[in-house]
């Protein structure tokens, strides 16, 4: 495929190669080097052509859940067998082979790091780290303005502080 001709990229194999790169996690940058082309211009053909920006969009969008479902069974702990194999040799063969020789379920436990991850995008309104706390009533001014006392006056409110 020539690289750089954006009209070899609206092909069917043109465009399902950008989901293939989109899908594979490659950054928009990285895809605009395959093609042989900057970044901007891969940012204006996305903008003219609407059938490269759904491709792209797409791959990225199956990723994407991909990593949301990971993190979201790291948050909340998963189960899985761990399976051990070792080589044995076969008589009747006469070579090597890989054989099953233990099956293990293990528990992954909850991840609080993911958990607090999650919720902190999920329900930024009750998980975030600072809080929005509004306060109703009157706020006075608690200035007082001490420059017509005399010295001797502010000596005597400094010892009523002690």
């Amino acid at each position: 495929m020539a690289k750089g001709k954006y009209k070899n990229w609206l092909t069917e194999e043109g465009l399902t190669l950008l989901n293939g790169w989109a899908r594979d996690g490659l950054t928009d940058e990285q895809i605009a080097h395959n093609i042989g082309i900057s970044r901007s211009t891969l940012s204006e053909w996305k903008k003219k052509y609407k059938d490269i920006s759904d491709a792209l969009k797409k791959g990225k969008e199956v990723v994407d859940l991909e990593v949301e479902n990971a993190l979201l069974q790291r948050a909340l702990g998963y189960e899985y067998e761990e399976v051990t194999r070792e080589q044995q040799w076969n008589e009747k063969d006469k070579k090597y082979e890989l054989v099953v020789t233990k099956r293990v379920k293990k528990k992954q436990a909850p991840d609080t790091t993911a958990q607090i991850f999650w919720l902190k995008n999920r329900r930024p309104d009750r998980w975030r780290d600072k809080q929005n706390v509004e306060h109703s009533g009157t706020v006075t001014n608690q200035n007082v303005d001490m420059s017509a006392l005399s010295v001797e006056e502010l000596r005597k409110l400094a010892k009523l502080d002690e």
